[in-house]
Protein backbone atom coordinates (compact mmCIF):
# COMPACT_ATOMS: atom_id res chain seq x y z
CA UNK A 1 0.00 0.00 0.00
CA UNK A 2 1.07 3.57 -0.83
CA UNK A 3 -0.65 6.74 -0.78
CA UNK A 4 -2.37 7.93 -3.68
CA UNK A 5 -3.82 10.76 -4.93
CA UNK A 6 -7.33 11.58 -3.46
CA UNK A 7 -9.48 15.12 -4.77
CA UNK A 8 -10.98 15.53 -1.23
CA UNK A 9 -12.77 18.63 -2.21
CA UNK A 10 -14.55 17.00 -5.68
CA UNK A 11 -15.61 13.72 -3.46
CA UNK A 12 -16.93 16.16 -0.67
CA UNK A 13 -17.30 13.56 1.62
CA UNK A 14 -16.74 12.93 5.72
CA UNK A 15 -13.41 14.59 6.65
CA UNK A 16 -10.29 12.06 7.35
CA UNK A 17 -11.04 10.17 3.79
CA UNK A 18 -7.64 8.89 2.35
CA UNK A 19 -6.54 6.75 -0.87
CA UNK A 20 -3.69 3.97 -1.63
CA UNK A 21 -2.28 2.28 -3.99
CA UNK A 22 -2.78 -1.58 -4.40
CA UNK A 23 -0.63 -3.04 -6.76
CA UNK A 24 -1.82 -6.98 -7.83
CA UNK A 25 0.13 -10.13 -8.80
CA UNK A 26 -0.47 -9.33 -12.12
CA UNK A 27 1.01 -5.83 -11.91
CA UNK A 28 -1.83 -3.98 -12.36
CA UNK A 29 -2.40 -0.91 -9.74
CA UNK A 30 -5.69 0.26 -8.49
CA UNK A 31 -6.78 2.81 -6.09
CA UNK A 32 -8.64 2.19 -3.11
CA UNK A 33 -10.41 4.99 -0.72
CA UNK A 34 -11.06 4.77 2.74
CA UNK A 35 -13.22 6.93 5.23
CA UNK A 36 -13.14 5.63 8.71
CA UNK A 37 -15.08 7.54 11.22
CA UNK A 38 -14.00 6.89 15.03
CA UNK A 39 -15.99 5.06 16.31
CA UNK A 40 -17.69 2.52 13.88
CA UNK A 41 -20.09 0.14 14.29
CA UNK A 42 -19.06 -1.77 10.75
CA UNK A 43 -16.82 -1.20 7.54
CA UNK A 44 -19.16 -1.42 4.17
CA UNK A 45 -16.90 -2.16 1.26
CA UNK A 46 -18.67 0.17 -1.84
CA UNK A 47 -18.29 -1.82 -5.14
CA UNK A 48 -19.13 0.89 -8.05
CA UNK A 49 -19.88 0.38 -11.60
CA UNK A 50 -18.36 0.63 -14.65
CA UNK A 51 -17.37 4.38 -15.82
CA UNK A 52 -17.14 5.48 -11.79
CA UNK A 53 -14.13 6.04 -9.44
CA UNK A 54 -13.82 6.55 -5.65
CA UNK A 55 -14.33 10.60 -5.06
CA UNK A 56 -18.44 9.99 -6.73
CA UNK A 57 -18.81 8.02 -3.48
CA UNK A 58 -17.82 10.64 -1.01
CA UNK A 59 -21.75 12.17 -0.43
CA UNK A 60 -22.88 8.50 0.06
CA UNK A 61 -19.62 8.13 2.44
CA UNK A 62 -20.72 11.08 4.55
CA UNK A 63 -24.18 9.26 4.60
CA UNK A 64 -22.95 6.07 5.87
CA UNK A 65 -20.34 7.57 8.13
CA UNK A 66 -23.24 9.75 9.77
CA UNK A 67 -24.93 6.21 10.55
CA UNK A 68 -21.93 4.95 12.23
CA UNK A 69 -19.90 2.96 9.55
CA UNK A 70 -16.83 2.79 7.35
CA UNK A 71 -16.02 2.95 3.81
CA UNK A 72 -13.91 1.78 1.49
CA UNK A 73 -14.57 2.19 -1.94
CA UNK A 74 -12.47 1.01 -5.06
CA UNK A 75 -10.87 2.00 -8.75
CA UNK A 76 -11.85 -0.73 -10.43
CA UNK A 77 -8.35 -1.95 -13.12
CA UNK A 78 -9.23 0.00 -16.11
CA UNK A 79 -11.28 3.19 -14.62
CA UNK A 80 -10.71 6.15 -12.22
CA UNK A 81 -7.21 6.01 -11.75
CA UNK A 82 -6.49 2.84 -11.64
CA UNK A 83 -4.46 1.53 -14.95
CA UNK A 84 -5.82 1.52 -17.65
CA UNK A 85 -4.79 -1.96 -20.07
CA UNK A 86 -5.26 -0.02 -23.49
CA UNK A 87 -3.45 3.30 -24.84
CA UNK A 88 -6.78 4.98 -25.84
CA UNK A 89 -7.78 5.83 -22.23
CA UNK A 90 -11.22 6.73 -22.93
CA UNK A 91 -12.63 2.96 -23.87
CA UNK A 92 -13.14 0.79 -20.71
CA UNK A 93 -11.66 -2.65 -21.32
CA UNK A 94 -10.99 -5.57 -19.46
CA UNK A 95 -9.58 -8.95 -19.95
CA UNK A 96 -10.88 -11.17 -18.32
CA UNK A 97 -13.97 -10.87 -15.45
CA UNK A 98 -12.19 -12.61 -13.51
CA UNK A 99 -9.30 -10.02 -13.18
CA UNK A 100 -11.55 -7.72 -11.06
CA UNK A 101 -11.95 -10.48 -8.30
CA UNK A 102 -7.57 -9.52 -8.24
CA UNK A 103 -8.75 -6.24 -7.03
CA UNK A 104 -11.78 -7.71 -5.09
CA UNK A 105 -9.03 -9.70 -2.99
CA UNK A 106 -6.44 -6.83 -2.82
CA UNK A 107 -9.21 -4.55 -1.51
CA UNK A 108 -10.01 -7.32 1.17
CA UNK A 109 -6.54 -7.15 2.33
CA UNK A 110 -6.31 -3.97 2.54
CA UNK A 111 -9.11 -3.43 4.73
CA UNK A 112 -7.29 -5.89 7.05
CA UNK A 113 -4.32 -4.13 7.32
CA UNK A 114 -6.10 -1.07 8.16
CA UNK A 115 -8.12 -2.70 10.36
CA UNK A 116 -11.27 -1.68 9.64
CA UNK A 117 -13.91 -2.27 11.75
CA UNK A 118 -16.04 -5.12 11.58
CA UNK A 119 -18.77 -6.37 10.88
CA UNK A 120 -17.86 -6.06 7.25
CA UNK A 121 -20.93 -5.75 4.56
CA UNK A 122 -20.91 -5.12 0.75
CA UNK A 123 -23.06 -2.20 -1.02
CA UNK A 124 -22.13 -3.01 -4.63
CA UNK A 125 -23.57 -0.67 -7.90
CA UNK A 126 -24.47 -1.75 -11.52
CA UNK A 127 -21.29 -3.70 -12.68
CA UNK A 128 -20.27 -3.87 -9.32
CA UNK A 129 -22.90 -6.02 -8.22
CA UNK A 130 -21.85 -8.11 -11.02
CA UNK A 131 -18.32 -8.58 -9.26
CA UNK A 132 -19.91 -8.30 -6.40
CA UNK A 133 -22.26 -11.91 -6.22
CA UNK A 134 -19.00 -13.50 -7.75
CA UNK A 135 -17.33 -12.25 -4.80
CA UNK A 136 -19.98 -13.69 -2.14
CA UNK A 137 -20.54 -16.72 -4.07
CA UNK A 138 -16.29 -17.49 -3.88
CA UNK A 139 -16.76 -16.53 0.00
CA UNK A 140 -15.94 -12.96 0.50
CA UNK A 141 -16.00 -11.97 3.62
CA UNK A 142 -19.17 -9.94 4.41
CA UNK A 143 -21.41 -10.49 6.87
CA UNK A 144 -24.50 -9.08 4.14
CA UNK A 145 -25.06 -7.75 1.25
CA UNK A 146 -26.91 -4.87 -0.59
CA UNK A 147 -27.04 -4.44 -4.55
CA UNK A 148 -27.79 -1.33 -6.44
CA UNK A 149 -29.44 -2.03 -9.88
CA UNK A 150 -26.93 -5.48 -9.86
CA UNK A 151 -25.69 -5.63 -13.69
CA UNK A 152 -27.11 -9.46 -13.60
CA UNK A 153 -28.22 -8.84 -17.03
CA UNK A 154 -27.64 -6.89 -19.97
CA UNK A 155 -30.56 -5.08 -21.78
CA UNK A 156 -30.32 -6.54 -25.27
CA UNK A 157 -32.94 -7.45 -27.44
CA UNK A 158 -33.11 -11.12 -27.25
CA UNK A 159 -33.02 -11.69 -31.46
CA UNK A 160 -29.91 -9.63 -30.77
CA UNK A 161 -27.90 -11.78 -28.49
CA UNK A 162 -26.94 -14.58 -30.55
CA UNK A 163 -25.45 -12.08 -33.03
CA UNK A 164 -23.97 -10.04 -29.98
CA UNK A 165 -22.39 -12.90 -28.47
CA UNK A 166 -20.89 -14.17 -31.78
CA UNK A 167 -19.46 -10.91 -32.85
CA UNK A 168 -17.93 -9.95 -29.40
CA UNK A 169 -16.66 -13.61 -29.05
CA UNK A 170 -14.84 -12.57 -32.62
CA UNK A 171 -13.58 -9.50 -31.80
CA UNK A 172 -10.75 -9.96 -29.38
CA UNK A 173 -9.04 -13.65 -32.22
CA UNK A 174 -9.18 -11.18 -35.37
CA UNK A 175 -7.51 -8.22 -33.20
CA UNK A 176 -10.43 -6.15 -32.51
CA UNK A 177 -11.33 -7.23 -29.00
CA UNK A 178 -10.30 -3.38 -28.10
CA UNK A 179 -12.44 -1.48 -30.28
CA UNK A 180 -15.42 0.50 -28.47
CA UNK A 181 -18.57 -1.36 -28.86
CA UNK A 182 -20.90 -0.52 -31.88
CA UNK A 183 -23.90 1.56 -30.44
CA UNK A 184 -21.53 3.35 -26.84
CA UNK A 185 -19.95 6.82 -27.28
CA UNK A 186 -16.69 8.12 -27.28
CA UNK A 187 -17.18 10.43 -24.41
CA UNK A 188 -18.05 9.69 -20.66
CA UNK A 189 -21.90 9.85 -20.59
CA UNK A 190 -22.70 12.54 -17.98
CA UNK A 191 -20.82 14.95 -20.06
CA UNK A 192 -22.09 13.85 -22.98
CA UNK A 193 -25.81 14.15 -21.92
CA UNK A 194 -27.72 16.36 -20.71
CA UNK A 195 -29.56 16.06 -17.49
CA UNK A 196 -33.39 16.55 -19.52
CA UNK A 197 -33.80 12.95 -20.22
CA UNK A 198 -30.56 11.20 -18.75
CA UNK A 199 -30.83 7.71 -17.56
CA UNK A 200 -28.93 7.30 -14.36
CA UNK A 201 -30.97 10.02 -12.02
CA UNK A 202 -33.73 12.45 -11.57
CA UNK A 203 -31.52 14.30 -9.29
CA UNK A 204 -30.53 17.46 -11.17
CA UNK A 205 -27.93 18.65 -8.33
CA UNK A 206 -26.22 14.56 -7.86
CA UNK A 207 -25.97 15.00 -12.26
CA UNK A 208 -24.40 18.74 -11.61
CA UNK A 209 -22.13 17.11 -8.79
CA UNK A 210 -21.08 14.07 -11.05
CA UNK A 211 -20.19 16.83 -13.99
CA UNK A 212 -18.67 19.11 -11.55
CA UNK A 213 -16.15 15.91 -10.27
CA UNK A 214 -15.30 15.11 -14.52
CA UNK A 215 -14.96 18.58 -15.90
CA UNK A 216 -12.34 19.16 -12.81
CA UNK A 217 -10.47 15.83 -13.47
CA UNK A 218 -10.81 14.46 -16.62
CA UNK A 219 -8.43 11.70 -15.43
CA UNK A 220 -11.40 10.08 -13.75
CA UNK A 221 -13.27 9.74 -17.22
CA UNK A 222 -14.75 6.95 -19.14
CA UNK A 223 -16.31 6.66 -22.34
CA UNK A 224 -18.43 3.36 -23.95
CA UNK A 225 -16.74 -0.21 -23.12
CA UNK A 226 -14.41 -2.41 -25.55
CA UNK A 227 -15.46 -5.16 -27.43
CA UNK A 228 -14.28 -7.35 -25.30
CA UNK A 229 -15.70 -5.75 -21.89
CA UNK A 230 -18.86 -6.44 -23.76
CA UNK A 231 -18.17 -10.44 -23.94
CA UNK A 232 -16.71 -10.66 -21.20
CA UNK A 233 -19.85 -9.17 -19.40
CA UNK A 234 -22.35 -11.46 -21.18
CA UNK A 235 -20.37 -14.45 -20.25
CA UNK A 236 -19.84 -13.47 -16.94
CA UNK A 237 -23.75 -12.85 -16.32
CA UNK A 238 -24.77 -15.95 -18.04
CA UNK A 239 -22.61 -17.67 -15.90
CA UNK A 240 -23.77 -16.04 -12.63
CA UNK A 241 -27.81 -16.75 -13.48
CA UNK A 242 -26.30 -20.60 -13.18
CA UNK A 243 -24.53 -20.46 -10.01
CA UNK A 244 -25.22 -21.16 -6.42
CA UNK A 245 -26.07 -18.45 -4.27
CA UNK A 246 -24.57 -18.22 -0.89
CA UNK A 247 -27.27 -18.18 2.62
CA UNK A 248 -26.18 -14.87 3.89
CA UNK A 249 -29.15 -11.91 3.82
CA UNK A 250 -29.37 -9.95 0.76
CA UNK A 251 -31.04 -7.01 -0.23
CA UNK A 252 -31.54 -5.46 -3.95
CA UNK A 253 -32.46 -1.69 -4.64
CA UNK A 254 -34.28 -1.37 -8.14
CA UNK A 255 -35.48 1.77 -10.01
CA UNK A 256 -38.87 1.57 -11.47
CA UNK A 257 -37.24 3.32 -14.55
CA UNK A 258 -34.33 1.20 -14.83
CA UNK A 259 -33.42 1.66 -18.82
CA UNK A 260 -29.35 -0.16 -18.27
CA UNK A 261 -29.58 -3.41 -16.59
CA UNK A 262 -31.99 -5.99 -17.12
CA UNK A 263 -34.64 -5.59 -14.35
CA UNK A 264 -35.99 -9.75 -15.31
CA UNK A 265 -32.41 -10.94 -14.30
CA UNK A 266 -32.53 -9.13 -11.11
CA UNK A 267 -36.06 -10.11 -10.32
CA UNK A 268 -35.25 -14.12 -11.78
CA UNK A 269 -31.72 -14.04 -8.94
CA UNK A 270 -33.69 -13.11 -6.27
CA UNK A 271 -36.86 -15.38 -7.02
CA UNK A 272 -34.10 -17.92 -6.39
CA UNK A 273 -32.04 -16.70 -3.93
CA UNK A 274 -34.09 -17.35 -0.51
CA UNK A 275 -31.99 -14.90 1.78
CA UNK A 276 -32.93 -12.32 -1.18
CA UNK A 277 -35.77 -9.35 -0.82
CA UNK A 278 -36.30 -6.86 -3.62
CA UNK A 279 -37.59 -3.26 -3.07
CA UNK A 280 -38.70 -0.88 -6.21
CA UNK A 281 -37.99 2.63 -6.16
CA UNK A 282 -40.89 4.13 -7.62
CA UNK A 283 -39.70 6.32 -10.64
CA UNK A 284 -36.01 6.35 -9.50
CA UNK A 285 -33.42 5.76 -12.76
CA UNK A 286 -30.17 3.23 -12.44
CA UNK A 287 -27.95 5.15 -10.38
CA UNK A 288 -30.26 4.92 -6.80
CA UNK A 289 -27.09 6.10 -4.86
CA UNK A 290 -27.13 9.31 -7.04
CA UNK A 291 -30.50 9.76 -6.83
CA UNK A 292 -31.90 13.14 -4.45
CA UNK A 293 -31.41 12.78 -0.55
CA UNK A 294 -34.85 11.14 0.66
CA UNK A 295 -34.09 8.13 -2.19
CA UNK A 296 -30.66 7.48 -0.95
CA UNK A 297 -31.94 7.90 2.76
CA UNK A 298 -34.77 5.22 1.68
CA UNK A 299 -32.00 3.01 -0.04
CA UNK A 300 -29.75 3.29 3.32
CA UNK A 301 -32.34 2.39 5.55
CA UNK A 302 -33.03 -0.78 3.50
CA UNK A 303 -29.17 -1.46 3.78
CA UNK A 304 -29.24 -1.22 7.40
CA UNK A 305 -32.03 -3.40 7.74
CA UNK A 306 -30.21 -6.16 5.97
CA UNK A 307 -27.10 -5.70 8.82
CA UNK A 308 -29.57 -6.01 11.17
CA UNK A 309 -30.05 -9.22 9.55
CA UNK A 310 -27.13 -10.36 9.25
CA UNK A 311 -26.54 -9.98 13.25
CA UNK A 312 -29.57 -11.51 14.10
CA UNK A 313 -28.13 -14.87 12.28
CA UNK A 314 -24.83 -14.15 13.84
CA UNK A 315 -26.55 -14.14 17.46
CA UNK A 316 -28.39 -17.52 16.11
CA UNK A 317 -25.44 -18.75 15.06
CA UNK A 318 -23.06 -18.09 18.56
CA UNK A 319 -26.20 -19.10 20.59
CA UNK A 320 -26.02 -22.65 18.84
CA UNK A 321 -22.80 -22.99 19.48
Amino acid sequence: MQPAPFHAALAEGPDGGAAWWLTMADGVRIRIAVWSPKPARGTVFLFPGRTEYVEKYGLNAGELAARGYATLTIDWRGQGLADRALSDRTVGHVDRFADYQHDVRAAVEAARTLGLPRPWHLIAHSMGGTIGLRSVIDGMDVASAVFSAPMWGIIIAPWMRPLVRAFTGASRPIGLGHRLAPGTQAETYVLAAPFDGNTLTRDADMYEYMRRQLIACPDLALAGPSLAWVHEALKETRALQRSALPDLPVACALGSNERIVEAAAIHATVARWPSAEIEIFEGAEHEILMEGPAVRARFLDLAERTFARAAKTSAKSSAAR
